[in-house]
């Protein structure tokens, strides 16, 4: 038992917040995130004396997933993903507005939840392992189960469509394909 203890705090705690930040991902909710990654953890923990040692943030990454997978299977009915409660009017700025003032007027956050609302999940999760959580494209392609390829083209389309939506909305520069 203490051995058991011994390892889940050599190797499992370190890693608490990036599974808390990549199960919130998966979910999309704070509490859904908070019961899957205690789920992880439980797992993680009567299967901690098996593991090798060797990359523990993929092992782990590994087991939330798996546990991600499993839950949502057994769900009924099937979870639907809507955008966020907070939808906003996007205002255009100012005709002569530096690219500074752009970036922190509130209009420009509104444009980027609403573009992320409108992405296919598995592009949006892809973005929020990435470019929200810091995880590495090895590190999201095994909390996703898909191979680094898809990761990274994923990512490609969902920062094209982002930055299309952007542009549309008046909060990016004019011009399509940037």
């Amino acid at each position: 038992m203490v051995e058991r203890q011994q390892l889940f705090d050599r190797y499992i705690v370190p890693e608490i917040p990036l599974l808390l930040r990549v199960a919130r991902s998966l979910t999309d909710q704070p509490a859904d995130a908070e019961d899957l990654a205690q789920d992880a953890l439980l797992l993680a923990y009567r299967g901690i004396t098996s593991f090798d040692g060797y990359f523990p943030r993929a092992w782990l990454l590994r087991i939330l997933h798996n546990t991600h997978v499993s839950r949502v299977r057994r769900r009924t009915p099937l979870l639907i993903f809507g955008t966020s409660d907070r939808e906003e009017t996007i205002s255009d700025p100012a005709p002569h507005v530096s690219p500074e003032s752009v970036v922190v007027d509130d209009s420009f956050g509104y444009a980027v939840e609403k573009a992320l609302g409108m992405l296919r999940q598995p592009n949006k999760r892809v973005i929020d392992l990435v470019d929200i959580a810091g995880l590495s494209y090895a590190e999201a392609a095994i909390a996703l189960d898909v191979p680094i390829g898809t990761v990274v083209s994923r990512l490609h389309r969902a920062r094209k469509q982002i930055r299309e939506h952007l542009a549309d909305q008046g909060v990016g520069p004019h011009r399509r394909g940037w």
